[in-house]
């Protein structure tokens, strides 16, 4: 069997010459700009330094009221359309596949809105509006106040660090798909709330499954020929840009220590799970601007080679793994009702069909 590592050099180097040829071919689809066919029914109060506000939520269960049973709460944040009924429903899908695993489990799907959405609804006037790529990048709220879609997510998890009302609470898992799960990906980095959650005993995991890029700590991108190296910031200074890289990061990263984000991060329990099929390099709003192609030709190339850079960067000490799901692509759905996914989420034994990286790669 190839090794993991090998793997991964081989994904980036495959495609590399349609990687240039595309490049540039970024158009964003006319979907993205359309309303959101429903706004979520439930919200919580967001409130911080810079403004309150509501974010609004769909949830099997009352977000307000107590819940003395319940032990696990998913939270799965929707794909580029928004469509957080969409990811709801899959969510119920993935309790129901659990069977009595799924009595003491709650999901919770935010929704980050955007103007077209606010032009379509009669919105209240504090929910909370970002750009159509502001929310995925961390950035601040356009209405009501400048408040940052990572700060939603403390405030969404804050929630839950509840003991009066949550007094079994023993997890709390954010999980993205596709653009849901850039969110998770750079939240993962920066967000804020999970020390006070793990104080309390309540365990934090972010699960990524297959986004269209990862967040990187310093220049290096994968070689086409094996391995990592500089990419060429003059022919593409976007790639070490916020949300590729460091560079130019909104105010709620900018403000924190770099390294310590850094360090901080290999030791959160974070899983990427990712499709073994999801290989094509154009469809499903991936990105393929020039800073996301440095990153690889498609999206399980450049999640395995994101894994191998943290291999190198903490070669003792990072607290993730890789999970493949064979069979799969592009599907939120299938992804996480899985017999892989179902293990990442439950705790279950991981099937030996499920290729899994956790160690650093040989030397």
């Amino acid at each position: 069997m190839i090794s993991f590592s090998a793997r991964h050099l081989l994904l980036a180097a495959t495609g590399t010459a349609l990687a240039i040829a595309h490049a540039s071919a970024n158009a964003a689809p006319s979907k993205q700009d359309a309303p959101v066919a429903h706004v979520a029914d439930q919200a919580i109060a967001v409130s911080t330094p810079d403004g309150e506000a509501t974010l609004p939520l769909y949830a099997d269960r009352d977000i307000d009221a107590a819940q003395s049973g319940l032990t696990r709460v998913f939270i799965i944040v929707h794909g580029t359309l928004r469509n957080a009924d969409t990811y709801f429903a899959t969510g119920q899908r993935v309790l129901a596949a659990a069977g009595s695993h799924g009595t003491d489990s709650m999901i919770v799907a935010p929704q980050f809105l955007t103007p077209p959405d606010l032009r379509a609804f009669a919105l209240p006037p504090r929910t909370l509006v970002w750009s159509e790529g502001g929310w995925k990048e961390g950035a601040p709220a356009r209405r009501p106040a400048p408040v940052s879609s990572f700060s939603a997510l403390d405030a969404l998890l804050q929630h839950f660090d509840d003991r009066q009302r949550y007094p079994s609470l023993q997890s709390v898992t954010l999980i993205g798909h596709s653009a849901g799960a850039q969110v998770v990906q750079r939240y993962a980095v920066a967000g804020r709330a999970e020390q006070a959650l793990t104080r309390d005993g309540i365990h934090v995991r972010y699960v990524v499954a297959n986004p269209s890029s990862y967040l990187y700590f310093d220049d290096a991108r994968p070689a086409s020929g094996g391995g990592f190296q500089n990419v060429d910031t003059q022919a593409c200074p976007r790639a070490v840009q916020w949300k590729y890289g460091m560079t130019d990061a909104p105010a709620y990263v900018a403000t924190q220590n770099i390294a310590a984000m850094e360090t901080q991060y290999a030791q959160r329990d974070v899983v990427y799970l990712l499709g073994q099929d999801d290989v094509d390099p154009r469809t499903h709003f991936i990105d393929r601007s020039c800073a996301a192609m440095a990153q690889g030709p498609f999206r399980l190339a450049r999640g395995l080679s994101y894994f191998a850079y943290l291999q190198a960067r903490f070669p003792g000490g990072l607290n993730q793994r890789v999970v493949e799901v064979p069979g799969v692509g592009h599907d939120a759905r299938r992804m996480l009702t899985s017999d892989c996914g179902m293990a990442v989420l439950f705790g279950r034994p991981m099937p030996s069909s499920c290729p899994v990286e956790s160690e650093p790669p040989p030397k």
